[in-house]
């Protein structure tokens, strides 16, 4: 595997969200076309605007340099996978605009999303940007988790807090994680992104996904930076059955292993409670 400076490429992922946010919120201010993606039925993967292509050409150009100097694969949204990531070490795994729905909505909930990832599917750079609040979430593998450059300090509350996108709602399983969990607090509706920092920064807090047939739960670019952060901070984010994300499976779909991220104390005690 070849070497490479993970502090400096942190720093242009950086910028290059940070330049993708800004591109975002000038989207934002406008009414936009939402258009849909062919082949794609729920409504959370199929709909994407002119902010999601433009976004992602920025982060592009930014990144291009390091990706010619270190010969990086890529994966990202809105381009097809032209299946990089399984023969370089490195892939970039970029979510350009995460949560489309709450951005076409005019809500808080989506995000900008970079990772770098190994071929065998351990991401050793996060970085997430939450361009309404400007606030800035990186991680670099065994270096720790950072909120706007500083160290990122979870600061748990006496209470447990459930996140949850729209889809949960209608499963069979929404009741009996309400009474396992008894949250007295929610947070719904965010892109998987701010839906696994909204479980950071109101911890103990739930998010999960568990596995299923059709295609959905999200997909590897959804969870590949943010999965970095809560190892860092000592969290679980892991498929539902606690195994590791599969993070360059061939089918970039989660359906299958399902996620769970969690700031639980007892984790394991709610979801073997949960009968699917």
């Amino acid at each position: 595997m070849i070497s490479i400076d993970l502090h400096q490429i942190a720093k242009k992922a950086k910028e290059a969200a940070l330049k993708a946010g800004e591109i975002v919120m000038h989207y934002f201010q406008k009414d936009l076309e939402v258009m849909k993606k062919q082949g794609v039925e729920n409504p959370a993967f199929e709909a994407f605007t002119i902010a999601d292509r433009k976004s992602q050409d920025a982060i592009l150009d930014h990144l291009q340099p390091c990706t010619e100097k270190y010969d990086f694969g890529i994966l990202a949204e809105e381009d097809l996978d032209d299946q990089s990531r399984f023969k370089k070490d490195y892939f970039w795994c970029i979510d350009p605009l995460d949560g489309t729905l709450p951005f076409t909505e005019k809500k808080e909930g989506f995000s900008v999303s970079i990772a770098l990832v190994t071929k065998e599917g351990e991401t050793v750079i996060g970085v997430i940007y939450n361009p309404i609040n400007k606030e800035l979430y990186h991680a670099i593998k065994g270096h720790g988790a950072y909120k706007n450059n500083k160290v990122f300090d979870v600061q748990p509350n006496n209470f447990n807090t459930l996140v949850y996108d729209r889809s949960f709602l209608k499963t069979t399983y929404y009741d009996q994680v309400l009474s396992l969990l008894q949250p007295e607090k929610e947070y719904k509706f965010g892109g998987a992104c701010m839906n696994a920092i909204w479980v950071l920064e109101n911890a103990p807090a739930l998010y999960i996904k568990p596995p299923k047939k059709k295609l959905g739960n999200g997909s590897i670019w959804d969870y590949a930076s943010t999965s970095l952060l809560f190892s860092e901070l000592g969290y679980q984010a892991s498929s539902f059955n606690g195994l590791a994300l599969p993070l360059n499976q061939k089918n970039t779909f989660m359906n299958e292993c399902g996620i769970l991220y969690s700031t639980l104390p007892n984790t394991k005690e709610i979801v073997d409670g949960i009968e699917l």
